[in-house]
């Protein structure tokens, strides 16, 4: 590590504030990169503020400081992706596009150009020089745990990533900024998605698809009660229902055509005859038809058992809960994450 020219994404947060501190310590020469993204007009944003603590930080460890201003890449790579799954009803994960396109896309291309020997990021990762070339693991922490999102990063972006954090605890990292004295030591973790900031993802889709109401209806097409659109809705979720019978009441189906939502008191598991369908495959390490492996079609979501038949996940036993249209669905052998998919209808 001593004397590697390493770009670190300094997004004005802990993780990445004590990514920077870690690689500085071990000898590198840091330089901190802040991405600018894309961001809603005319709705709050933090951007500037988290910027202003990326230069803080930069500047607390003495190290060079650049603004990347990836707004485009965001725009056409993330933004433009979600909007079109959104408008066709399925439920699309914008941090692993962000990750794809943005993170591991545009800062990569644009560290390379500058000489770098590696990019470096806050993820709770684990990055593992094996046999057959990097390897991508789970973070130590599993409640922090974010492979997940990084399944479809690629194998060369893979290789010229380093997660200083993989092997820690959030405690830990906490203890080591306080330790370090970074000026963001106490601040909140974000619990936004990569590029909306403070604004939830409903508040962002009210704005883009207003709000279209119209009925519920159970699985016999009784009506049950109103809602405001059904493209604000996604599968499995618990829906707010106006002139609605006591539920609660999950989406179990959506028609678009007519602005219907049929919902259950219950969750069906019931997908593709208990197969998990799955396209856009990115492989780091390739799977034989009929090898066990354990998979997650969300994040945090359970662990199961199961093997890849072509395109499709068979899982060893029923499903334990809904599966989302334009989520992904992720790869592991033991720790390894070894690929995913997006799952079709």
């Amino acid at each position: 590590m001593s004397g590697k020219r390493i770009f670190v994404g300094l997004s004005g947060g802990v993780d990445s504030a004590v990514t920077a501190a870690l690689l500085q310590k071990a000898g590198a020469n840091v330089v901190g990169v802040f991405i600018k993204g894309w961001y809603p007009p005319g709705q709050p944003c933090s951007w500037a503020s988290d910027r202003r603590d990326a230069m803080r930080v930069a500047a607390a460890l003495s190290i060079p400081f650049t603004t990347l201003d990836a707004s485009e890449t965001y725009k056409k790579g993330v933004i433009d992706y979600l909007l079109s799954e959104y408008g066709a009803g399925r439920t699309p994960n914008p941090d692993i596009m962000c990750n794809r396109e943005v993170k591991f896309g545009a800062f990569l291309e644009y560290a390379r150009s500058k000489g770098a020997d590696a990019i470096a990021t806050g993820h709770y990762a684990r990055r593992v020089d094996a046999d057959d070339g990097a390897a991508l693991y789970r973070g130590k922490d599993r409640a922090k745990d974010q492979s997940y999102f990084l399944w479809a990063i690629g194998q060369d972006a893979l290789s010229y990533s380093l997660f200083p954090l993989g092997d820690m605890e959030k405690s830990d990292v906490r203890a080591l900024a306080r330790r370090f004295s970074l000026p963001v030591a106490e601040k909140r973790d974000s619990q936004g998605i990569c590029f909306l900031g403070s604004v939830s993802v409903d508040e962002w889709l009210r704005a883009e698809f207003g709000t279209v109401p119209g009925i519920a209806v159970d699985e016999n097409g009784k009506e049950i009660g109103k809602h405001e659109g059904v493209l604000l809705s996604t599968l499995g979720e618990r829906v707010r229902l106006t002139e609605a019978a006591s539920g609660p009441w999950f989406v179990t189906k959506k028609d678009i055509e007519q602005n219907i939502l049929v919902v259950s008191k219950k969750l069906s598991t019931n997908h593709g005859g208990n197969r998990i369908q799955f396209s856009t495959p990115q492989m780091f390490a390739p799977i034989v038809d009929g090898e066990e492996v354990s998979a997650q079609y969300r994040y945090h979501g359970p662990i199961i058992l199961g093997h890849v038949e072509g395109s499709a996940f068979i899982p060893k036993e029923p499903l334990p809960e809904p599966v989302a249209p334009g989520q992904s669905i992720v790869f592991y052998r033991g720790e390894r994450c070894i690929g995913g998919g997006i799952i079709n209808e």
